[in-house]
């Protein structure tokens, strides 16, 4: 027992660091601040994009209006990022946010290649994009921290007293944001004399290209809900911890899914933070709760499945993970941490043979019903999967579910004996239950 609480200890301290790490907090809390931006143009994309030709032909004088809400929101995602990564790195700091998130935004711009056509000169979407991801990432956290950087250590301009606030914070901001601009200019102009000629291509050729590889792998994923199935068996929120590290790579892979999409072609991925929603958030827990409101003998058992059964449909899990608990229940480990890993095995190998569609990449809003999620990824077939992987679950739930009710219901009878037998003075054998 003192062993299993060091461990756990020892294993919540390294989930910590990892979810206070400022830089990986930045870059998760950044990219969940673009989620407005991603809704807009996700639907945007799904209403201009429908297979269906009667719609199509219905919407057909305005088809490109519609569009421009996803060419201006998830096709230049990569701008919304870069400037609320920076500006958490800054908060994290306490310092004010506003300019360093701005000087990173620049520092962007500067090193994104502008293309020339005839008299017209233009910033490529390509690398505004999904492909320039991992780059807005990169350059947030470094313009904002340099910006930081160059603040503490005073190279700034001093105002007068008597000066409006807004006119003191921006000039003390003025020394370091040219800093930090001419960095990037440097930056950019190394790699023009390079064989890649931009940042761009660099990092989407050594460390994007092969990042979306690894994290799209059916093994990554496994990998992912196992590590954050495991956390929350010692009372961590394994979501928080898990996705603060995959779901730039995820978000990456589900965008380049939208994109191919909206543009008619095949798409190219099949896991990403839509699977992972689809395929592991909702049926697993979902099953466990329906065994637990119609199937257990417990009062206890029932009672918290009731209350657990409207937020599981909703992916809202704690009340069972803390109620039933799930937490340090070695009798729920086995398939708390299986359940979801084999729904995503199932769902994947589906897939991969053609028996259902790839997501289309939409970053589901928190809290979307189940089988409407299946709906908002591009088809049918995936609201009525996601609706087969119940009672697979329920299946895998259920012998462990069957000892846990056995217990529960055990301890009910025991207790119930004994306050009879505090009022009667009486003494009868407890009833067990095997």
């Amino acid at each position: 027992m003192a062993s299993q609480q060091k461990f756990s200890h020892k294993l919540q301290r390294t989930a910590g660091k990892i979810q206070q790490n400022r830089y990986m907090s930045a870059i998760s809390n950044g990219l969940m601040s673009t989620l407005p931006f991603l809704i807009i143009g996700a639907f945007a994309t799904l209403f201009s994009a429908l297979a269906w030709e009667p719609y199509q032909n219905f919407i057909a004088p305005v088809k490109g209006m519609i569009g421009l809400a996803s060419t201006m929101t998830t096709g230049i995602i990569a701008v919304y990022a870069v400037f609320f990564i920076a500006y958490r790195l800054a908060q994290t700091f306490d310092k004010d946010p506003l300019i360093p998130a701005a000087t990173s935004l620049l520092s962007f711009l500067i090193v994104t290649p502008v293309q020339s056509f005839d008299t017209v000169r233009a910033l490529p979407l390509q690398w505004l994009g999904a492909q320039g991801l991992f780059v807005a990432m990169i350059v947030g956290l470094l313009a904002s921290r340099l910006y930081i950087w160059f603040v503490d250590r005073n190279w700034t301009i001093k105002m007068p007293d008597g000066v409006p606030p807004t006119v003191v914070k921006t000039f003390s901001g003025l020394i370091p944001a040219i800093l930090v601009a001419l960095l990037f200019v440097i930056v950019a102009g190394l790699f023009m004399q390079t064989s890649f000629g931009t940042i761009h291509d660099f990092i989407y050729t050594y460390l994007q290209v092969p990042l979306e590889g690894l994290g799209g792998s059916l093994g990554a994923l496994i990998a992912a809900v196992l590590i954050m199935q495991v956390l929350w068996m010692f009372g961590i929120h394994g979501a928080i911890v898990t996705l603060a590290i995959v779901k730039p790579i995820w978000m990456s892979l589900d965008l380049t899914n939208l994109e191919a999409f909206q543009a008619g072609a095949p798409l190219p991925n099949i896991i990403g933070m839509a699977f992972w929603s689809l395929f592991c958030n909702y049926a697993p827990m979902l099953g466990f709760t329906l065994l637990l409101v119609f199937m257990a003998k417990s009062k206890q058992l029932r009672t918290i499945g009731k209350l657990g059964l409207p937020g599981s449909f909703f992916s809202i899990h704690e009340p069972l993970i803390f109620g039933i608990p799930v937490v340090l229940n070695p009798v729920l480990a086995i398939p708390f941490v299986m359940a979801p890993i084999i729904c995503a095995v199932l769902g994947y190998f589906a897939t991969t043979i053609g028996l259902l569609p790839a997501p289309i990449g939409i970053y589901p809003p928190f809290g979307t019903p189940i089988f409407a999620l299946g709906f908002l990824e591009g088809s049918w077939k995936l609201a009525v999967a996601q609706l087969v992987l119940i009672p697979i679950s329920m299946l895998i739930y259920y012998p462990f579910f069957r000892t846990l009710d056995k217990q529960a219901l055990n301890k009910e009878l025991e207790a119930q004996e004994k306050l009879e037998q505090e009022q009667t003075g009486g003494t009868t054998a407890s009833p067990v239950i095997s």
